[in-house]
């Protein structure tokens, strides 16, 4: 049975992988700070994989948590992603999106087994980018200091595959949303605002730049990319990516239209909702990863919009109902 360690496993991608993995035969091993972050995303799980509290600041740690479980492959999803925060504590942001992916990959590499090896990259590390789409080749242009580290952690995995000889690859993430997305990123907000909105909850929902565009997929997917990564032959870079750019417009529209409601009826731009530092087009060609992994993204952008709808509906109702169960009154 091969054995699959994945840092950050109770956040969204680690929680999708840990599934996926877990239904092709793996014992599970993820990583946590805090066994009380977040457990409902691994809740149903939680039984079937092994919880390990760790410190990706601590190297030796590292190095006896891969001495005791032996892992086959490595997938280094742990980061620090809160744009609310990438300001305030840019320090922490590059201590554990960038050191902490040199101390991984070289504890890996004296630790004398064969490891495959994945970093979670991600297209910040584009930034401004000079064209679009972006591709493996495009140059970096990172924008702020989680783009940076990302860059860091891109650029340490290249060197300690071209000169250490570790299986190691960097999968260059676009935009990926869930229903087990954090409510502090905007996919989120929208789908979470929305279904506020339609049980009547809230009466309006705050944005900023409504044109401003991204490549949006499904997170269950993704992780799906990064797995057949570690199934090649031969280790390498990838961007994982639709291929497709929707605007925050569109967002909207399609998830205020997913539940009968007009989004110009109730969406508000506030000018403390524009980012300062924002980027170019992101935008991914990840022709690469369908070549070469025969990887393709399953779910389109309405179906992602309106499962995370779908998904807030139903968690704000049952909430509501085990309040009127205790107490007799609803959220409204």
């Amino acid at each position: 049975m091969p054995v699959a360690l994945i840092t950050g496993v109770n956040g969204q991608d680690g929680s999708y992988l840990a599934e996926f993995l877990l239904l092709r035969g793996y014992e599970v091993v993820g990583t946590t700070v805090d066994r009380n972050i977040d457990p409902e995303r691994i809740l149903h799980i939680r039984e079937k994989i092994e919880i390990v509290e760790t410190d990706l600041l601590d190297q030796s740690l590292l190095k006896d948590i891969l001495r005791k479980y032996r892992p086959d492959e490595v997938y280094n999803l742990a980061a620090r992603a809160s744009s609310r925060e990438l300001w305030t504590q840019p320090l922490l942001t590059g201590e554990l999106n960038a050191l902490a992916v040199t101390r991984l990959l070289d504890a890996i590499r004296t630790g004398g087994r064969e490891v495959r090896f994945v970093q979670a990259s991600s297209s910040e590390v584009f930034g401004n980018a000079t064209e679009a789409p972006q591709s493996e080749t495009t140059p970096f242009h990172p924008r702020n200091p989680y783009g940076v580290a990302k860059a860091y952690g891109h650029w340490t995995t290249v060197i300690y595959r071209e000169h250490c000889g570790l299986f190691a690859c960097s999968s260059i993430l676009y935009n990926h949303e869930s229903p087990r997305r954090g409510l502090e990123f905007i996919s989120r907000k929208v789908s979470s605002t929305v279904a506020k909105i339609k049980l009547g909850q809230a009466n309006e929902l705050r944005l900023g730049n409504l044109d401003a565009q991204r490549d949006w997929g499904f997170a269950g997917d993704y992780v799906q990319a990064m797995w057949l990564m570690l199934q090649q032959p031969t280790p390498d870079d990838y961007v994982v990516a639709t291929g497709q750019a929707h605007s925050v417009r569109e967002l909207c529209e399609t998830a205020f239209s997913h539940v009968g409601l007009d989004y110009q009826d109730y969406v508000v731009q506030g000018c403390e909702n524009f980012r300062s530092a924002d980027t170019a087009l992101l935008v991914g060609n990840p022709a690469k990863a369908k070549r070469l992994l025969g990887w393709e993204p399953t779910i389109t952008f309405p179906e992602l919009v309106h499962m995370m709808v779908d998904a807030d509906l139903r968690s704000i109702q049952n909430i509501d109902e085990q309040l009127t169960s205790i107490t007799g009154q609803t959220c409204k």
